[in-house]
């Protein structure tokens, strides 16, 4: 699959261990094999955005790349982002590249094998397909089914990669179920195994198992922003439970690590997931915006990471909402007044927001031209 170079920096490759973890093995890492179509099917790849230097603002002129072909030919296991980004600098604006165009109307709905050409209208460029020799700007039939399309990425794919990354309200947490004991006194249970939950009880049957992983506290105001807590498993009610705080037994039905005495138990409800991805600029200036929290527990953030962030919906962040990530200057000595002086902040990559609750939201972590940490602070593009 081809890959733009944007101002001489390569777009985001995936790292191994994000691709072990999602299921590839070492021998398809190691001998090149697309461990992301397997996942996500033949024409599939993870939706990920590779966007180098300053982005534009959307009313700006699109701005090429400088080796931009004039035609392209899908390819299979291509992504829409993957063309975006090999036509324009700032992939994310690829709705500015498309609009207008008859034949892409959904740009989801081409096809390996469609040619793409580059042309301009009123001085602006546009992506068409190319069909017989001709460029088509009819709307026309397409035989091809659907599932032969470039697809965006299935909701199967999408909804346990944001299930294992939660944020809940301190009160909601404090007053949930939580893992009395495991069967027979045992501390740490598996699959299959029965624990003993202890809490007033929803309708629900079936929960999920969390863990508290820190409290979030915004580090501008202070503000308590909610509690980062990690996915266990999920556990099932063996009986109804009768009304009031009642203990109930439960059978741990999956699991993603050992379940623990303690363990907090949330009703299992529908996750709101998004049919694909799109990028954009936020709609509002974002300020004081930071990096405060990572998913993991390393310590050097890195491409395809989850970190949390202090904004979410109360500050207009949205789903898709694409933000700069600023290094925090280091501090340095003075050799001439001995004094510690920092040094300024300095672009060192772009995340994209992929869940938003209301005072704090999650980002995935799509280019890093330097490890980056937690404290480092997000901006507009």
């Amino acid at each position: 699959m081809r890959r733009a170079v944007h101002n001489g920096v390569n777009a985001v490759k995936v790292s191994k261990r994000i691709a072990i973890s999602m299921g590839a093995t070492l021998d398809e890492v190691s001998s090149g094999r697309s461990w992301a179509q397997r996942i996500f099917g033949p024409c599939a790849l993870f939706l990920f955005l590779a966007s180098a230097g300053t982005a534009a603002q959307p009313n700006e002129p699109l701005t090429l790349n400088p080796d931009v072909p004039l035609t392209y030919t899908v390819q299979s296991g291509d992504t829409l982002w993957d063309i975006s980004s090999l036509f324009l600098r700032d992939p994310w604006r690829w709705e500015q590249l498309w609009a207008g165009n008859p034949q892409i109307d959904n740009p989801h709905l081409i096809y390996p094998g469609d040619t793409l050409s580059l042309v301009w209208e009123s001085g602006q460029p546009k992506l068409v397909r190319i069909e017989q020799g001709e460029i088509k700007l009819s709307p026309s039939m397409r035989a091809s089914p659907l599932d032969l399309a470039i697809p965006a990425i299935a909701r199967q794919h999408i909804v346990p990669f944001l299930r294992q990354h939660q944020v809940v309200e301190v009160a909601a947490l404090d007053r949930a179920p939580y893992v009395l004991s495991g069967d027979a006194g045992r501390l740490i249970s598996g699959v299959g195994d029965t624990i003993y939950g202890k809490g007033s009880w929803e309708e629900a049957l079936s929960y999920r198992l969390v863990r508290r992983v820190e409290k979030l506290t915004d580090p501008v105001s202070g503000e308590g922003l909610g509690i980062f807590v990690s996915d266990v498993g999920e556990a099932r009610l063996q009986d109804d439970p009768a009304g009031g705080e009642t203990v109930a037994a439960m059978t741990v039905a999956e699991m993603r690590e050992e379940v623990r005495i303690g363990d907090r138990l949330l009703p299992v409800t529908e996750t709101d997931v998004e049919s694909f991805y799109q990028p954009q600029a936020p709609e509002t200036t974002i300020t004081d915006a930071y990096m405060i929290a990572v998913a993991g527990g390393v310590t050097q953030i890195g491409v395809l990471d989850i970190v949390v962030i202090n904004r979410g919906t109360r500050e207009s962040l949205r789903v898709g909402d694409v933000l700069a990530i600023d290094h925090t200057g280091e501090q340095v000595k003075d050799p001439v007044t001995g004094k510690q002086v920092r040094l300024p902040d300095n672009r060192a990559g772009v995340l994209m927001v992929f869940s938003v609750y209301d005072r704090a939201s999650f980002g995935l972590v799509l280019e890093a031209t330097k490890p980056l940490s937690v404290g480092d602070k997000l901006r507009n593009p």
